[in-house]
């Protein structure tokens, strides 16, 4: 049923008609992980989305859209006839590094990639790791990691080690390496951005943890990387005005939660700025609509 009303919708022209409503208005997609071709999908499946069904909604943002790099995000987009859009991908994931930019490239489009440096060349993320294994727990499981393990990988593993046991992630499945990094950013258009030290859960720390973390990924990625901005992915989305004031402190332009669907039309808080979650099963009617506003938020 859903389907079937997805594909009226966008046949109907409803989704076009939404689309022209947002002309002047931008998005920010938020994406994770792509999967290679003829790879298993892996971890926690929402967030890795296979590469046919990514190379597809390039296609359709070309179509559809103006695909913008994220540095502008916050300029007037003046009277343009179709949204703007821009692409970013948190964790920096190997597959989104490797096949993912080439998706891209492929077709000129600009993303950002957030990386955790903690984690660059290292192993799986907690999620992918633990969440699988307690399908029937995993909103309470996660809910207990964020809380009160403050979203910390080794604290969380160290909490699930006793009754769970994860088995090896194929090597798309897990964080990028510095190489594969710096091969990526050699690629017109892509840009790294932070996504902290370690992907805790910023809003349970204290002020000085915060600072730590929001200082040390910059100084890392510049000391390395030439294409790098100085915007902020907050990790899980959670922020507070706390940590908002502790980015604009550490010297970030802006920051972005992973929810919240497109930017404001007047005067958008920089350091509380939504994106639209592009989860794996999201069929590409609902893709199109989403593009339009009717679908996500």
């Amino acid at each position: 049923m859903k389907a079937a009303i997805e594909a009226v919708l966008v046949h109907g022209g409803v989704a076009h008609l939404a689309r022209r409503l947002h002309r002047n208005r931008t998005l920010v997609l938020a994406y994770h992980n792509i999967v290679p071709h003829g790879e298993p999908v892996v971890g926690d499946r929402s967030l890795h989305l296979p590469q046919r069904q990514f190379a597809a909604q390039l296609d359709l943002l070309v179509e559809l859209c103006d695909v913008i790099p994220l540095n502008s995000v916050l300029e007037h987009g003046g009277r343009g006839k179709r949204p703007r859009v821009a692409i970013t991908f948190d964790d920096a994931y190997r597959g989104t590094v490797t096949v993912g930019v080439s998706e891209l490239v492929r077709r000129g489009l600009p993303a950002a990639i957030f990386v955790v440096p903690a984690f660059v060349g290292g192993g799986a993320f907690w999620w992918d790791d633990l969440l699988p294994l307690v399908a029937d727990d995993a909103s309470d499981f996660r809910q207990r990691a964020l809380d009160e393990f403050a979203g910390r990988d080794a604290t969380i593993r160290a909490w699930g080690a006793a009754r769970l046991q994860a088995p090896p992630l194929p090597r798309h499945a897990v964080p990028a390496s510095e190489t594969e990094l710096r091969e990526a950013v050699a690629q017109t258009g892509i840009t790294l951005a932070s996504h902290t030290w370690s992907h805790p859960n910023l809003t349970r720390l204290n002020r000085e943890a915060v600072a730590a973390e929001l200082t040390r990924p910059l100084e890392w990625l510049k000391h390395r990387f030439e294409d790098v901005i100085p915007w902020l992915a907050y990790p899980y989305g959670l922020a507070s005005p706390m940590v908002g004031r502790a980015a604009s402190e550490a010297g970030y332009r802006g920051a972005f939660r992973v929810s919240g669907g497109w930017l404001p039309k007047m005067d958008p808080d920089a350091f509380a700025l939504p994106r639209l979650n592009i989860p794996a099963g999201v069929s590409s009617h609902g893709f199109a609509l989403r593009l339009g506003g009717l679908l996500g938020r």
